[in-house]
């Protein structure tokens, strides 16, 4: 199988195991990814777009926010690649990827030391911010039944992730503890110029959420 069969049997993979998933990381999420990964690819050197597209498309097969661990485990993203007949480098560089992708309430290393990894990574975190961040925030939140805003709970700084997954919070808060942090957190120039515009939306968001909740 050559490199462009297996990156189309992953988005078929991918499509098949995400596809109507409601929390915002839906199959369209991961397109988008990829999608916006190729676009920073093409403006940047020296990226391998065969490793950036896997990694994009197979980045949240074994996230921890749909497991019982605090760790992101590589080990369905290793099989399905064997399964397609995936080399070993291959395989090695793309779970490298993935285990440092997640910002996990900022209490771990996320860094990348790949061209790759940034360019994924930050296609990740600008899906996650700008309009379409907002709408994946919010559904998000729903899934886990958060509430929408409650001003008496504060932002907060986490030391670990458990303390993420069970601390009593609200959707709002979340734009505090990640979603406006990200923008200076982009890897690549691509990067940092799609991140200040969502950044600066999500800013107004805020202001006439407050506007309308205060009135």
């Amino acid at each position: 199988m050559d490199k462009n069969e297996i990156v189309n049997k992953t988005v078929e993979f991918i499509k098949e195991k995400f596809y109507g998933e409601g929390s915002g990381h839906d199959y369209f999420h991961i397109y988008r990814v990829y999608r916006t990964a190729l676009y920073i690819a093409e403006r940047e050197n020296g990226a391998d777009k065969y490793i950036v597209s896997l990694a994009a498309l197979l980045h949240d097969v074994d996230d921890w926010k749909f497991t019982d661990t605090n760790e992101t485990n590589t080990s369905n993203i290793e099989k399905f690649l064997r399964s397609v007949d995936a080399d070993d480098d291959t395989i090695e560089r793309v779970c490298a990827i993935i285990k440092k992708i997640s910002f996990k309430g900022g209490v771990v290393d996320s860094t990348q030391k790949t061209i790759e990894g940034k360019i994924v990574q930050d296609a990740d975190r600008l899906d996650a911010i700008g309009a379409i961040g907002i709408a994946r925030t919010f559904a998000y939140g729903g899934s886990k039944n958060r509430m929408m805003y409650d001003p008496s709970i504060k932002p907060k700084s986490f030391k670990t992730l458990d303390e993420v997954k069970n601390t009593k919070n609200h959707t709002i808060n979340h734009f505090y503890e990640k979603l406006l942090k990200l923008k200076d957190m982009m890897n690549t120039e691509t990067g940092k110029k799609l991140a200040k515009e969502r950044h600066e939306f999500m800013e107004e968001f805020l202001k006439e959420f407050y506007k309308e909740w205060n009135i």
